[in-house]
């Protein structure tokens, strides 16, 4: 049995399978390198526990793990999510560097979840992108 601890000293059985908290279904189980995520098998959305983004987004070709298409979304409506690990309410967090990307973090196993294309986004920031981020607008 592989027990993951993060950074609160909590630890999740990896092997425990857990459901997206966007749209319920069950999550796959995929492997960079060393490092295993939980991946939507219905919305390709893409769970990260603690640091594990952060790891992935420094190994090169590790942007092959999100392999769904970005969907459009609605920025004017909160996005209400439970933390799919320890049942908590998320919150929405905005990526410093990329303010246009936003993903829902939970604030008491620090897991992080990205939908579907957004992990390849977090990983490429554009000069366009640079110039995006100086003139986007505020946030609701």
């Amino acid at each position: 049995m592989a027990i993951d601890s993060n950074a609160a000293g909590q630890t999740r059985d990896q092997e425990k399978p857990i459901t997206c908290p966007k749209c319920n279904a069950p999550m796959e189980k995929v492997t960079f390198q060393s490092i295993t995520i939980d991946r939507c098998t219905a919305c390709k959305g893409i769970w990260f526990d603690a640091l594990e983004k952060e790891h992935l987004k420094a190994l090169a070709g590790s942007e092959s793990i999100d392999v769904g298409a970005p969907a459009a979304q609605r920025r004017d409506q909160p996005v209400r999510i439970n933390c799919p690990v320890c049942h908590t309410l998320m919150i929405r967090m905005v990526d410093h560097e990329q303010p246009h990307l936003w993903y829902e973090s939970c604030t008491v196993c620090y897991g992080v979840f990205f939908d579907a294309g957004e992990f390849r986004d977090y990983k490429e920031h554009t000069v366009l992108e640079r110039l995006r981020d100086v003139f986007h607008r505020e946030r609701k």
